[in-house]
């Protein structure tokens, strides 16, 4: 009897020890499979020096295709009729409008010239609802213009408008638009989720002056930029040596002081200051040497605009995000990352923000608690090991690793087509200046892309190129604009 209990026991003892093993092995080959998904990811996202150096080079032989025509490039190359930058002389009240994206900005300045430069400003954020982003030009249009209507009602006894002048705005545009003069513009397309099919060849301006006069509101539209041309202009403002402006956000843009001489498809007459800003629109840049995925590829096809803003969809805040969520839904499908069922929220697209996905990357706890907190927020997925969640910050950085190179890469055939990447005789600085949430609060990314342009362009011309964070650019660009615009400065000299 004992002995047969004996053999009960060791033989129920054999089976668990047997269970056991099996789910060592069943943990095993998970885990062996979720290491061979993110191995091949960082294999196919590696962005090495001379991968970087060919996506330079085809960054400048694409600016120059686009400057030479129409549609000679991906890159539009937009001319923006801004050949003279702020001086610092600007005086007087003048407004912004800044639409870059899922929300836009309304900012206010009162400006005292030289020696005492921005004297206040104010400025609100508002989001636009969703369902206007695909409606028609005129329900987005009055929204914005009723907004503006609302800021300016509550300006105050600090801000001095002299008698009989007519409130001017700056009105920054943060998608591709066909320029017609300083304040005049047709859409040439949307980008970043918006999707109003009525708007594509129509006048801007001319939408947002009607939406403002249907409000009541005495005000016109004195200037349009893009955002990355407002930045440019807010960082020259402050740093006469700033050539470049670069946008990292929801979307991403460059624009840059370009030689007139140096744009065969400007037929109109030089300007006096021999300059042009040119808005290159770069998130359409495409390229064989660019790293994609096949995460990448469905992201693509999936998207409003498939095959168009390749270079946006791997460096952008808009984007980012929904890569790594693809990832790690695919670790869950393969691997059974967190656990046996797929969570339902892992397979909504685009619920993972760049944001969620900053957060838990710069989680430094040592058990990463951030980002088990988030994966609970965000996906529902309640309990998680370590080694799952340090999973999940190691996708988060193969995506920004690989955004941040290739943001460097472009920046590197900007500097290339203005001959700046070797070292200037006169020992005069370049400055570049940067805005957007990405470059702001993705303390990885930032960093990752300054010590990557460093890398390519080699100490000693490095020392004298300067990354420089411009603060809400695209406003107190757009404002600063609209104020030398008014005041006809610029005829006070030359750009570079």
């Amino acid at each position: 009897m004992r002995k047969a209990a004996a053999l009960a026991g060791a033989a129920v003892l054999a089976a668990a020890a047997a269970f056991v093993v099996r789910q060592r092995l069943r943990e095993a080959k998970r885990w062996a499979r979720a290491a061979a998904v993110l191995s091949d990811l960082q294999e196919r996202c590696a962005a090495p020096a001379a991968r970087l150096q060919q996506v330079s080079a085809a960054m400048e032989v694409e600016m120059r295709a686009g400057l030479a025509s129409e549609d000679g490039s991906k890159l539009k190359m937009l001319v923006t009729y801004v050949d003279s930058l702020p001086s610092g002389d600007e005086k007087g009240l003048f407004y912004a409008l800044d639409l870059g994206g899922t929300n836009f900005r309304v900012l206010r300045v009162q400006l005292g010239g030289k020696e005492r430069r921005v004297i206040k400003q104010e400025s609100e954020g508002v989001s636009i609802p969703q369902h206007l982003m695909s409606r028609s030009s005129h329900e987005l249009f009055d929204f914005i213009a009723a907004s503006l209507a609302k800021f300016v009602a509550s300006e105050g006894e600090d801000y001095h408008l002299p008698e009989g002048v007519q409130r001017e705005l700056g009105f920054t545009f943060s998608f591709p638009v066909k320029q017609t003069s300083i304040s005049s513009g047709t859409l040439i397309k949307w980008t970043k989720s918006f999707a109003i099919d009525e708007m594509v060849g129509k006048d801007i301006v001319a939408e947002l002056n009607e939406a403002i006069i249907r409000q009541g509101l005495v005000m016109k539209v004195s200037t349009l930029v893009n955002d990355t041309v407002g930045t440019l202009a807010a960082g020259r403002y402050v740093d006469n040596d700033t050539m470049v402006a670069i946008i990292l956000g929801t979307g991403t843009n460059a624009a840059y002081i370009e030689q007139a001489h140096a744009i065969p498809k400007w037929h109109a007459p030089l300007p006096k200051s021999g300059d042009m800003v040119i808005n290159m629109e770069w998130g359409n840049f495409k390229s064989a040497h660019l790293p994609l995925t096949e995460f990448d590829q469905a992201l693509d096809a999936e998207s409003l605009n498939p095959g168009e803003q390749i270079y946006e969809k791997l460096t952008s805040g808009m984007y980012m995000g929904e890569i790594v969520r693809r990832i790690l839904l695919q670790m869950s499908q393969q691997a059974a990352l967190f656990g046996d069922s797929i969570p339902p929220k892992l397979e909504i697209p685009y619920i993972l923000k760049t944001f969620h996905m900053l957060t838990m990357h710069h989680d430094t706890s040592p058990d990463l608690k951030t980002v088990g907190i988030k994966l609970s927020e965000i996906f529902e997925i309640e309990s998680s090991s370590r080694k799952t969640r340090k999973l999940v910050v190691d996708v988060c950085e193969v995506v920004a690793r690989r955004g941040a190179r290739l943001a460097a890469a472009g920046i590197h055939g900007i500097l290339k087509k203005l001959g700046l990447v070797t070292d200037r005789p006169d020992k005069r600085r370049t400055v570049i200046a940067v805005d957007g949430g990405v470059y702001k609060y993705y303390t990885f990314f930032a960093q990752c892309m300054e010590s990557t342009l460093s890398e390519m362009l080699g100490e000693e011309v490095a020392s004298s190129v300067v990354i420089k964070p411009v603060s809400d650019g695209s406003g107190l660009g757009a404002a600063l604009l609209a104020a030398s615009y008014s005041q006809q400065l610029q005829a006070h000299g030359g750009l570079i």
